[in-house]
């Protein structure tokens, strides 16, 4: 029961009464049926790879609720070719819905570093996002319909693969992104899209992330859809990368770009003119991946980043998002407030720049253990401050959890928290789903 009962980072662990792995929705069901009759505090739980304590009881369950684990949920409802869709439990590991959707001649565009072992049920609770958001978009963007119980073992299924559908309020907006406290996801019905035929991958060298927000809106404008990622790599990210990975770094400079190209027909030539539109800005420090184990060599070094870290010890992260016009004020501005109160912090950045979001991690390094975490709310502080006087927000796709909701009216209003928390009540009137997470305490 242990591994249950701790986070990957080994931040949280909880104390329950019963892990409880279900085989079926009907067991689902009277799991929530006996919990609700008897007030016991269900913690739902997927792969357990969650960066904020989500799915780990929190400590005001004291051994008194039970860990809902949906692993062995994990069948193949139904492939739709007619409408692009793919209906799987809530328990299947997000690899193997994209190799489904291989093997059906498809694509499914959701992809996260832990996509080996964390399930499609909990990528929905948090609205994960990953490498493909720029094109495809959040996991809200990706489900076509949803299955799931509610708090008293009631079950809504609307799993129909329906492209319009305008017949009132959604539940299923509501239970995507709310990380287990209005009800337990079982099943889930997903958009699939062609398979990339053609592909393009570049990694670019740049001076400034002004000149990377400018390569962004450039590529943008000439190649529109066909943009699936763009990843904005700090140096020292890469350094740290490089070394973990024993790969060479592709180029020197101060901020790196590694985007992808993709279209559905094989015989589009995306290098080329990708090549010209580099040249002619001036972005003349770049590669573009001559072959699949070139491809591979360059998305191991964006992906080792997190693993990189790991090696150096216990790190204060952010998983941030901002206008993507002001990610290039935010960086200095922010380090220099970081640096004022630490002199000594060392800052990796990475992410997401195609839409927004970045991974802003301080580590300080004379305290390298779990005892850095004695100074987040401090550090935390600086970073937020910083984030939201941008427009930003301080959660762009890892959730909230136990680890943010003490700052979540930071970025909500009290008229969203009241709407956030009459949603709770009507659905969870006794706070048995997941106490401790999301909300504010």
């Amino acid at each position: 029961m242990a591994p249950f009962c701790l986070d990957q980072r080994r931040r949280y662990q909880g104390e329950v009464w019963a892990v409880l792995q279900p085989r079926s929705v009907a067991a689902v069901q009277a799991i929530m049926r006996y919990c609700f009759a008897q007030q016991i505090a269900v913690t739902p739980q997927g792969g357990n790879t969650g960066l904020c304590g989500g799915a780990t009881p929190h400590a005001t369950v004291a051994g008194r609720g039970v860990i809902l684990s949906l692993g062995k949920l994990n069948r193949l409802r139904q492939l739709n070719l007619a409408d692009n869709s793919l209906t799987v439990e809530a328990g299947m590991v997000l690899a193997e819905v994209q190799r489904l959707a291989a093997e059906a001649g498809r694509f499914f565009p959701l992809s996260l570093a832990s996509e080996g072992s964390c399930q499609i049920g909990g990528n929905i609770a948090c609205n994960a996002g990953g490498l493909n958001v720029v094109r495809y978009g959040t996991a809200r963007d990706l489900v076509l319909g949803l299955e799931a119980v509610l708090p008293n073992g009631s079950l809504v299924s609307q799993l129909q693969p329906l492209h319009k559908n305008t017949s009132g309020y959604e539940l299923k907006q509501q239970l995507i992104g709310s990380e287990g406290t209005l009800g337990v996801i079982t099943a889930a019905t997903l958009k699939l899209f062609a398979p990339p035929q053609s592909v393009c991958t570049a990694w670019v060298a740049l001076g400034s992330i002004d000149a990377a927000v400018d390569l962004l809106a450039a590529v943008k404008n000439q190649f529109g859809e066909r943009l699936s990622s763009f990843e904005l790599i700090s140096d020292y990210a890469l350094s740290l990368s490089s070394a973990y990975s024993q790969l060479p770094a592709p180029l020197v400079g101060q901020w790196h770009v590694l985007l992808e190209l993709t279209d559905s027909f094989a015989a589009t030539d995306l290098t080329e003119p990708l090549a010209e539109l580099l040249h002619q800005h001036g972005w003349d420090e770049a590669v573009v991946a001559q072959s699949h184990t070139e491809r591979q060599n360059l998305w191991t070094l964006r992906e080792n980043i997190s693993a990189a870290q790991r090696n150096i010890g216990a790190s204060i992260k952010h998983d941030i998002a901002l206008p993507i016009a002001a990610v290039a004020a935010f960086v200095p501005a922010c380090a220099e407030a970081v640096r004022a109160r630490f002199a000594d912090a060392n800052i990796v950045v990475f992410g997401h720049l195609g839409d927004g979001s970045l991974h802003y991690n301080v580590f300080l390094p004379q305290v390298l253990g779990n005892e850095v975490y004695a100074y987040e709310d401090a550090v935390n502080e600086l970073v937020y401050e910083q984030t939201l006087a941008l427009g930003g927000t301080i959660a762009a796709e890892h959730g909230i959890g136990q680890l943010k909701n003490h700052w979540l009216p930071r970025v909500r209003s009290e008229a969203e928290l009241a709407w956030m928390r009459a949603n709770k009540q009507a659905l969870d009137p006794q706070g048995m789903m997941n106490p401790g997470k999301l909300l504010p305490p």
